[in-house]
């Protein structure tokens, strides 16, 4: 599956974080990858990252201190770069609410970054990792996510004849057991001997991946991206009120009310979207709509089938939305969403 990175260097924006160092740990376990550079701001992470697994001080492993609001330091990271992997981003709804000048800086300036710095640098491939908050947004948080978006897609028509970077986007709803999510939260309170847990509505739905599903579908679309799509990982919705009783049966839950910027439902496809929107056995692909890199080549010779004109891809009428108590208790327990 990863056979397409051998003898590359990949750089992971974000590096430290939950996808950043579990998808290099798939790098270095299970391709023949050149190098991996971890590129992140925090150098305490950094450091525990590297003496919490051994893993981390494989020869092929490089730490780069820097921050995606730089421009010049991303170009000197991107030096003899093949593929970029954009994980880097503030991405806690409320604080967004409370701090918008920051996340534009980090999400929006960050992502221009990112692109200048790619073409400039001859980079390959850039792959950015975006959320379903970016689908008809509510929140701050969703806002920059959608322009983050748009600034990736319309890079390709800046880099000229030269064909490359290629520019794509991966979207996806929540990540079971990364950092700062729920599940962890909810795990906490329950080791501090809590009985009883927080939610926001018993009526809200959302979208969930595992951590490794989300990590594997990157890597399978870094092989098939042709630049400016959007790919989508088909996965299940729940119930936030049935993770709960996964994870804890009985448990008690307090209702909170739901925070500011928040939805009922998530949507990771739009009605609008629909009809550019193609599918396959594992994902949704939200083609271009104007040429890039040969793009209408690319359309007619694909085996992926156009979804039905009024389709919409939401939480709470999901193909995959599931009720059932042990499929979700397979999801929390770590049993991957994406089969490839």
């Amino acid at each position: 599956m990863l056979d397409h990175f051998q003898d590359k260097t990949v750089l992971i924006t974000g590096g430290t974080g939950s996808f950043g160092s579990t998808f290099a740990r798939l790098l270095l376990k299970e391709s023949k990858v050149s190098k991996v550079i971890i590129f992140s701001r925090d150098e305490w992470k950094q450091w525990q990252m590297r003496e919490q697994d051994p893993l981390f001080h494989d020869p092929r492993v490089r730490f780069f201190l820097g921050d995606i609001r730089d421009e010049d330091r991303l170009r000197r990271a991107f030096h003899d770069v093949q593929i970029v992997i954009h994980a880097a981003a503030l991405k806690q709804v409320p604080a967004a609410e409370y701090n918008p000048t920051e996340f534009v800086k980090t999400n929006v300036l960050g992502a221009m970054n990112i692109t200048s710095a790619a073409i400039d640098c001859g980079v390959e491939k850039v792959i950015a990792l975006s959320t379903d908050k970016a689908v008809n947004p509510l929140n701050l948080y969703g806002a920059t996510k959608l322009c983050s978006d748009k600034l990736f897609i319309a890079a390709n028509a800046l880099v000229g004849k030269r064909g490359y970077p290629r520019f794509s986007i991966v979207r996806y709803g929540n990540v079971l057991g990364s950092r700062g999510s729920l599940l962890p939260f909810w795990k906490e309170l329950l080791k501090e001997g809590k009985k009883s847990l927080p939610i926001t509505d018993l009526r809200m739905t959302r979208f969930w991946i595992s951590l490794e599903g989300s990590c594997r579908f990157v890597g399978h679309i870094s092989k098939v991206m042709q630049g400016a799509e959007i790919f989508v990982p088909k996965s299940v919705s729940v119930y936030i009120k049935d993770l709960a009783e996964a994870l804890h049966p009985g448990i008690k839950l307090d209702v909170v009310g739901i925070r500011p910027g928040e939805k009922l439902n998530e949507v990771l496809i739009s009605h609008d979207e629909a009809r550019t929107t193609v599918e396959s056995r594992i994902f949704y692909c939200i083609q271009p709509q104007f040429e890039v890199h040969g793009s209408e080549q690319f359309k007619k010779a694909t085996q992926w089938k156009p979804v039905a004109a009024d389709f919409v891809l939401a939480s709470d009428t999901n193909p995959l939305f599931t009720t059932s108590i042990e499929e979700i208790r397979a999801l929390v327990q770590g049993s991957s969403t994406c089969t490839l």
